[in-house]
């Protein structure tokens, strides 16, 4: 098929590669002109493992292209995707300005038998009213599907070639028929292909990330209580993910969720509740657990040093608010710097992939670390805030000569406390009985 996606964003791009990937011909539209021209020469804005190899493997063959022109990429295509950003609102809603925007510029060159698809994650209504702005912009009715993406970053190529399910909400059959012949190769190992209507499928999206988020933020409170009754969050955790009606998915505990897509949504979902009327108690304390979680390292910091981190230096690994991505949006570890900044201590970190992003908040505020061992040099204390497997098996005995003092405040639980005191650390860790 001829594909047009708008928006090269995170969500756009890994579906414009992936589709390309599969034989379509995609055209990725952009109005940053020089995140175009760095595309076009395979460069990758963000960091995805695998993305950059797609992208220019498809650039190579002539199935990926990236351009400004928005009219020229919409005008040939068959299926045109909306992957436009919906950033928080400051009242909590997702602003759909940018969303709209596009609409009104796509509206004279879509063609008549075009599905226009909207991936970007929006609120419940936002495809009725896409549908009647077209009506009302080109006199005719418009195919316009819902199709919210499921993508983990640090997984994304994988979540979208060998998806769960494809969730699409349409109004036509001849709209679900379209996407289901563009979803075909990607579904040969019988993952169903559920088709709603937008409605549904807008809010299927919101409902799945405040499921996840609220799973992570119950963990994290049932750590907290652990840590009080002399419990251990690990041997709670296996007890009862074991059973089948719970699982082991996101019970991991730990500093909070952070991200472009947890936050966002919980908040989002709750706005709309709001403004129709019911009180959205579960998905405000969701958020708010969460919110709170994120001073968990701090308050062990400032417990340990009884309040004085002036002059101290703390070490960091881990920036990223999850591993095998380079995205620090509302990342705890960036709560932590804050916090030990104002209190007048030295920071030193260290990440695999977010180095770069950190640097442009932070510039000389903080000293960015080629190496992980070198975050240590001279540190008062260790905290570890992102679970990457570069930071699984240390070398020991390096980490105690490097360390002003062994301390290690763990927040991803990525070792044991029996352990680590028979090496002769000070060990935190999260929901777990230690020091």
């Amino acid at each position: 098929m001829e594909i047009a996606v708008i928006g090269t964003g995170y969500v756009g791009l890994v579906s414009g590669a992936c589709f390309a990937d599969s034989g379509n011909r995609v055209t990725c539209v952009d109005i940053d002109a020089a995140k175009v021209e760095a595309l076009c020469r395979g460069e990758v804005p963000i960091y995805e493992p695998g993305l950059e190899e797609m992208v220019k493997h498809n650039l190579s063959v002539h199935r990926l292209m990236f351009t400004t022109d928005l009219a020229s990429a919409v005008e040939p295509a068959e299926v045109v995707y909306l992957a436009v950003g919906t950033p928080q609102g400051d009242d909590g809603s997702a602003d759909l300005s940018a969303l709209w925007k596009v609409v009104e510029q796509i509206a004279p060159h879509l063609q008549k038998d075009a599905v226009l698809v909207t991936k970007s994650t929006v609120p419940v209504g936002t495809n009725a009213r896409i549908y009647g702005m077209l009506k009302e912009l080109t006199g005719r009715d418009c195919e316009v599907a819902s199709n919210p993406e499921f993508l983990k970053e640090g997984a994304a190529i994988d979540d979208f070639v060998k998806p769960d399910r494809v969730v699409v909400g349409v109004r036509s059959d001849r709209a679900a028929d379209v996407l289901r012949q563009l979803y075909e190769p990607f579904l040969r190992t019988e993952h169903p292909f559920l088709v709603m209507t937008p409605e549904s499928a807008e809010m299927t999206k919101y409902v799945a990330n405040a499921l996840l988020a609220t799973k992570i933020s119950f963990i994290n409170e049932m750590a907290n209580l652990c840590e009080r009754m002399g419990g251990d969050i690990n041997d709670v955790r296996r007890g009862i993910g074991h059973d089948s009606r719970i699982g082991f998915a996101f019970l991991f505990p730990g500093v909070g969720y952070g991200g472009s897509c947890f936050p966002k949504d919980v908040r989002a979902l709750s706005a709309m509740a709001t403004d129709l009327g019911v009180e959205p108690r579960i998905l405000l304390a969701v958020d708010e657990v969460n919110t709170c979680q994120k001073q968990v390292m701090i308050e062990k910091l400032d417990k340990h040093f009884g309040g004085k981190l002036s002059g101290k230096t703390i070490a960091i690994w881990g920036l990223a608010f999850k591993p095998r991505t380079d995205d620090i949006r509302e990342a705890p570890a960036l709560v932590l710097i804050d916090h030990l900044l104002e209190e007048g201590a030295k920071v030193q970190v260290h990440d695999p992939e977010a180095m770069d992003n950190v640097r442009k908040i932070y510039g000389n505020k903080i000293t960015l670390c080629d190496l992980e061992m070198e975050a240590l040099a001279g540190a008062d204390a260790l905290c570890i805030m992102t679970e990457w497997n570069d930071y699984k098996r240390p070398d020991w005995d390096e980490m105690a000569s490097l360390l002003r003092a062994p301390v290690i405040f763990d927040g991803r639980n990525l070792y044991e406390p029996e352990r680590m005191q028979s090496r002769g650390f000070t060990y935190y860790s999260v929901g777990r009985p230690g020091v």
